[in-house]
Parts: C-alpha cells; structure tokens; sequence
C-alpha cells in the first residue's frame, strides 16, 4: 500500500471521529454524514491552524448544510447533458468523463453533492459505454477526467484509462481535474508522473483556495507535474471566509506561479443545496500581476438553451463574464 492510499485509510470519516475531534453534536453529526459523507485526510486535517479557519471551512460539515434546502442538487444540470452514464456532452468539441466517485477529500462546497461519494452513481461499470460513447462521437476531441477525483484511481487504473483515451485518434486533449496535488500531493508520485508522460499531450487543472495551501509538500507536487510535462492550471472558488479578501487572493496567486501552477479561473460559487454557506459575492479581486490574472467566471443557467443543447448541442449553455468557455 502506498503511502497516500493509507492516508486515505487514515481519514477522518466516521460520526464518533466528527463528534470527538470537532465538537459537533452527535444528532447533527449523524444527519450531516447521511446527507454527504465526509473524508478529511491527516495531511489536510493538519493544515487547520484553528476552529473556523479557512481550511476548516472548506472540510468540515456544519449544520448550516442540514438548513440550505432551496437550491439545487444540479445546478448546471449536468445530469441532463449525459447522453451514456459517466459522461456531460455539454459543447460538442469536448466532454466531461467522470472516472470514480471518490475524492482525498471532499469539499463541503461541492457541487456534484448528489452524487460524489457513491459508487452506484459513478460506477466504475459504467466506463465501457463512456469509452464506446466517446469513440463514436468523432467531433470530440477534448476530455476532461473528472469525478470524484480521477487520481484516486490506482497508477494501473489510470493508466488504463488514458491509454484507452489514446487510441480514439479523434481526441487530441486529455485534462485531468485534481484537487490531489492540494489536498493530498503525496499521491502525485514519480510513478504517477512516468505514467503521465506516456500520453501527452494532458493539461492538470487543480484547485487550490487559500495561501495556506501552499505547502513545501503541495510545491513538490505540482513541480513534479510540471517536470512531468504537464501545464497546470488553478480553478479557485471565491468562498466566504476562505478567499473573499483580495489580499488573500493577490497572496495565493503569487504562491501559484512561484511553484508553476497558472492562476486559470475564478469561480463564483454554484448555486447548490447544502453547499451555499460557502457562497460569497464579492468585488476588486485583483492580482498586481499581469501574468497571474485569473479569469473571473459567474455561470448562469439559461434553461431555453439547455433546451436547444439537448437537440442541437449549441455552444451557448450558459452566458459567462469573460469570453472564454468554461471548462466542459
């Protein structure tokens, strides 16, 4: 067993464990795991400096999840863009391919809530029909592994994914979307990153929050990506408590470039239910550095066109701040 595998082992994940290391009442303990489990590695778990901070924030539950009941389990309705199970083909040059249900960590803003964590809705049966899916659709030619996260898939498991990627010669791109090199970089191995190199071009994007995530042990991660021959890229979501400070952003997107991950988006938080206590709106998020300006990304639902995209897969879904696409 490698190392980052026992830390998952490791977790924290049991109601006891929330009640004795948290403080949380046991009722609400209970509630909170039956509503979205929960996993907070030892590594990310000792990041948190004191109750509330902004690591806290973005890993333990709160009741205030039990309390958001008026938004969405599906805000960008991902489910009613996926033609086979595993698959979002949401623009028609690209798709979203989800490889496992499993996370280093789950995220209490997490917008796939519905679903992250249970392997009967991201099954792992399902990935021969999302491979024969992606193989008859020759207009794709960019895939974005997704999950969960798809570096919790054993070196061999993922291997065998981005090889059976590699012989659909339609598809050109290959993008992982990790929050391992974050929240558990221990996974990011020499092995991993060998096996990486056999199948560019692939492109990382990670997700890093706060300052504070920025760790002699993130660093090397993600400069064995780059060494590796991997562009990294870095999606942040604006939440409140973690990053709505521009200051704190100005200070983690500096870290960024200096371990060579480019600052990529700004999310504005989704809309979804039990995830809104993380939501913030916020204003003058700006980095002094021309090279390290992320894309600011406000995601709106336009249910008339998601219409015509269930027809016609128009590459209008959803309006945005910027003129870039979003990521799938």
């Amino acid at each position: 067993m490698e190392l980052w595998q026992q830390m998952i082992r490791d977790s924290i994940h049991t109601v006891d464990q929330l009640v004795e290391k948290f403080g949380i009442d046991r009722e609400i303990a209970t509630n909170l795991d039956e509503f979205f489990q929960v996993r907070i590695n030892p590594y990310y778990a000792g990041l948190i400096r004191y109750t509330g901070d902004p690591i806290w924030l973005q890993c333990v539950p709160d009741k205030k999840e039990l309390e958001d009941v008026d938004a969405e389990e599906d805000p960008l309705m991902e489910d009613q863009m996926s033609p086979v199970p595993n698959i979002t083909h949401r623009y028609p040059d690209r798709a979203l391919f989800l490889v496992t249900s499993q996370c280093g960590m789950y995220c209490r803003f997490c917008t796939r809530k519905r679903k992250v964590g249970d392997y009967e809705k991201i099954s792992m049966k399902n990935l021969e029909s999302a491979f024969k899916y992606l193989e008859e659709h020759t207009e794709i030619r960019d895939v974005i592994l997704s999950g969960g996260d798809p570096l919790m898939l054993t070196d061999n498991m993922f291997e065998k994914v981005l090889s059976r990627l590699r012989s659909i010669s339609h598809i050109e791109i290959i993008r992982i979307g990790t929050k391992m090199p974050c929240v558990l970089p221990h996974r990011i191995t020499d092995n991993l990153c060998n096996i990486i190199k056999k199948y560019h071009p692939i492109y990382v994007n990670t997700h890093f929050n706060h300052p504070w995530e920025i760790t002699p042990e993130s660093t090397e991660a993600c400069e064995r990506l780059s060494n590796a021959g991997c562009p990294v890229g870095n999606q942040m979501v604006i939440m409140k408590g973690v990053n709505d400070n521009p200051e704190v952003v100005k200070e983690l997107m500096q870290k960024l470039l200096k371990i060579r991950v480019r600052p990529y988006y700004m999310f504005m938080a989704d809309e979804t239910k039990g995830a809104n206590r993380s939501e913030e709106h916020t204003s003058e998020l700006q980095s002094h550095s021309f090279i390290s300006y992320a894309v600011f990304c406000l995601k709106k639902k336009n249910k008339k066109e998601i219409e015509k995209n269930k027809i016609k897969k128009k590459q209008t879904l959803e309006d945005t701040t910027t003129t870039r696409a979003p990521t799938y």
